[in-house]
Formats: structure tokens, C-alpha cells, sequence
């Protein structure tokens, strides 16, 4: 507007000039003219910019994934192997509490809803009275202590179905947005799988101790290879969780692959394996109640190897069905776990490390001598199951520590 104006001053003017005035005033028509092109330009192309930039965001929110939605599914994988450890830590509270028996069938829907009347408790109680674990341990058990080991187990089943919806909806509701990679679609599906599987696999490993077993002079109980299967698959399912939570959710160092940090990363693989393989058996000491048969440390009784060590033949089979070889091999992974792990610390002071990956080496050997010092303390005091569920709750904790150590001295991607 205010160039308009003076162009018609200007040209009045103009018009009644001449000589020189008029050369001047044609200068100045054409700088005008100039003036006015250009600021046509520049007014288009504001108020084509809103529009460009709106375009421009839409492009950018439109491009999934990308590291907004990777942080997402990277939460929501940490949620999902926190409900995993919640499954482990009931679990073995269950088998502490030796409730794990008291459900005999196994229905997906129609167990969901427990008994609520009185009728329908003393069927549910009349069911269990004719299984063995009743007739052999618990003839003299009254109604009500049967609702608490009933209560129990269906707690834990409930919570593995918990765990089913909290992998299989998401993982529905985020394919169909696109927040998935090629290869995190395999994961996902790998993980939604397991999930699967691992249900199957409990029910499994119940009915082994539900089974007659006429030639056996033992007390009921599962099956310790199938509770150990039940066990590792829940500790593969955890760990393969927070390894991918993590990976997406904590940026790769940028560290040169010098010859030390080669080493280190070996060394954290190896002690890794090493935490796995003892919280695994761990899982035998449950099942075959190992934790109860030499209730003193350092020495197994008065010797340091123990005279039934090898009792049984063929001799693998004292490796995992005798209770003496079985918490000898715990005590001997566990002294080794405590060793590699101090290692892995000393190890890593003498080189120049980020701070997460300093953090989470010192809190891995912190945790691990908490760890040992729970175990001894359980097996000195026969096994109480606070203690004792506290001590499988820190095998989880450490295996959790060992796994964010890898995380934080993983390579960068190429």
C-alpha cells in the first residue's frame, strides 16, 4: 500500500516536471517498479511458507519409525520384561510355598474366574484330595489352607496370562501403526511366541507332579529338568526384552575397537553366560530341594567335597538328580560368577570407559556381592522363604545388571 501511494504521487509530479526532473523522476519510476516485484516475491513466499513448514512436519510425523517411536516400543519392552521378572519372582514363591500342586486342570478362560462359593471350593478341594502331593503330604489339610495354596498358584497363572496381553495387544496395536522394522518384526513376533510357549511349557511341567509314581519313594513334586526348562524359558523371554528395550532407548557409545575393549567385551560376554548358567541352576537346587541337604558354608558338612558326591550311576546323572552334586555345582558356578565379576571390574578401571558403562559395572559387582551373601545367609538358615525368595528375586537383579553392562559396550551399528 505504501509503495502505491507514492508511485501516484510521484507520477503526478512527474507530470508536471521536465528536463532533468524528468530523467530523475523515470529513475525513480524504476526503482519503484523494482521495489514493488520484490515485494510480491517476498509476500508469496510467506504466506506459501506456513504451508510449506505444515507439509514439511506432516513428511516428518507421516516417516515412521523413527526415534520417537522407538523410544515408545522401547518403554513398552522394559514394561514387558518387568511383568516377566513380577512372573519369576511369583513363581518361585509358589514353589517355596509349595502352593504350585494345587490347581490340577488347566483351562485358558474358564480358571480365570476362581471358585466362589462354598460348594464350588470343596469341588475344587475334592479334585486336588485325589492327587498325590494330597494323599502323601497334605492328607491332614483343611479347606481354608487349601485356598491360600490355591490362591497361590492361581495368582501365578493369572499373572502369565497378564504377561500374554501385555506382548500380544501392543505388538498388534504398533504393527498396525508402522512403528516396527523389518527386523523388530521378527523380534516381536519371536518374543510374542515365547510368551506362548512358555505357558505351554508350565502346565508342562505341573503335570509331572501330578503323575502317580508308584516305584518312587519321594515326596510329589515337578519334574526338576521341566522346571528348569520353565525357568530358563522365562530368563531367555526376560533377558531378550530388556536387551532390545535397552538397545533402543540407550545410544551406542561411540568407543574405538581398540584391543582392551575387545578383550572387555569377551570378558562381559563370558561373565553373562556365566550369571545365566547359575540362576539356571538354581533352578535344580529348587526342584530337588538341594538348598536343604548341607546347611553350612564354606564346607559341605566336614569335608570340602562332600562322600555322596557322585553316589548315582551312570555319573551325569548325579550332575542333575543328586541334591549333593547339584548344590555343590551351584556353589562352585556362584564362587565363579563372584570371580569373573570382580575380574570384569578390575579389569575395566584400568581403562577409559563412559560414565553409564562405569555406573554399570560397579553396581553389577555391588549386586553380586549382595548376591552371595543372600545365598550363604539362605543356606545357613535352612531355607526361609523370605530369604530364599529374596535370594531367586537377586538372581534376576544380577542376570538384569550383566545384561545393561552389554548394552552400554555394544559396537555402534553400521
Amino acid at each position: 500500500m505504501l509503495l502505491s501511494s507514492i508511485r501516484i504521487t510521484l507520477t503526478n509530479g512527474c507530470r508536471r516536471a521536465g528536463g532533468i526532473q524528468h530523467s530523475n523522476c523515470a529513475k525513480l519510476r524504476q526503482w519503484l517498479a523494482r521495489r514493488g516485484q520484490s515485494t510480491i516475491t517476498a509476500e508469496a513466499g510467506a504466506s506459501a511458507s506456513p504451508s510449506s513448514s505444515a507439509a514439511a512436519a506432516a513428511a516428518a510425523a507421516a516417516s515412521v519409525p523413527n526415534a520417537a517411536t522407538n523410544r515408545i516400543v522401547g518403554r513398552w519392552l522394559l514394561g514387558c520384561s518387568g511383568l516377566v521378572v513380577g512372573a519369576v519372582v511369583l513363581g518361585g514363591v509358589t514353589r517355596l510355598t509349595e502352593s504350585g500342586l494345587s490347581m490340577v486342570d488347566w483351562h485358558l478362560v474358564r480358571e480365570m474366574k476362581p471358585p466362589q462359593s462354598q460348594a464350588e471350593w470343596e469341588a475344587e478341594f475334592s479334585k486336588y484330595q485325589q492327587f498325590p502331593e494330597f494323599k502323601i503330604m497334605n492328607h491332614n489339610m483343611t479347606l481354608p489352607e487349601f485356598k491360600f495354596i490355591f490362591y497361590m498358584e492361581w495368582g501365578h497363572r493369572m499373572w502369565g496370562r497378564l504377561v500374554g496381553l501385555a506382548y500380544i495387544l501392543p505388538t498388534l496395536y504398533f504393527w498396525r501403526k508402522g512403528y516396527f522394522t523389518r527386523s523388530m518384526k521378527g523380534k516381536v513376533l519371536g518374543l510374542c511366541g515365547f510368551v506362548f510357549f512358555q505357558g505351554l511349557l508350565g502346565w508342562y511341567m505341573v503335570k509331572s507332579g501330578l503323575e502317580e509314581k508308584p516305584e518312587s519313594h519321594d515326596i510329589p513334586r515337578v519334574s526338576q529338568y521341566r522346571l528348569s526348562a520353565h525357568l530358563g524359558s522365562a530368563l531367555l523371554l526376560y533377558c531378550a526384552s530388556l536387551w532390545t528395550g535397552l538397545t533402543l532407548l540407550l545410544p551406542a557409545h561411540k568407543l574405538a575397537d581398540t584391543k582392551r575393549l575387545i578383550q572387555l567385551r569377551r570378558f562381559a560376554k563370558g561373565t553373562g553366560g556365566l550369571v545365566f548358567l547359575t540362576a539356571l541352576s538354581g533352578a535344580f537346587v529348587a526342584g530337588l530341594d538341594a538348598g536343604l541337604v548341607y546347611n553350612s558354608f564354606p564346607k559341605m558338612g566336614e569335608r570340602w567335597v562332600p562322600d555322596d558326591l557322585l553316589a548315582f550311576s551312570p555319573t551325569l546323572k548325579n550332575f542333575f538328580e543328586n541334591p549333593t552334586t547339584v548344590q555343590f555345582d551351584h556353589r562352585i558356578l556362584a564362587v565363579s560368577s563372584l570371580t569373573a565379576i570382580t575380574g570384569l571390574y578390575l579389569f575395566s578401571r584400568r581403562m577409559v570407559l563412559p560414565r553409564r558403562a562405569k555406573i554399570a559395572i560397579s553396581l553389577l559387582t555391588a549386586m553380586a556381592y549382595g548376591q552371595v551373601a543372600l545365598g550363604i545367609s539362605t543356606l545357613l538358615l535352612y531355607v526361609p522363604t523370605p530369604l530364599a525368595a529374596t535370594h531367586q528375586s537377586g538372581s534376576v537383579a544380577l542376570l538384569s545388571l550383566a545384561i545393561w553392562v552389554l548394552a552400554e559396550l555394544r559396537k555402534m551399528p553400521k
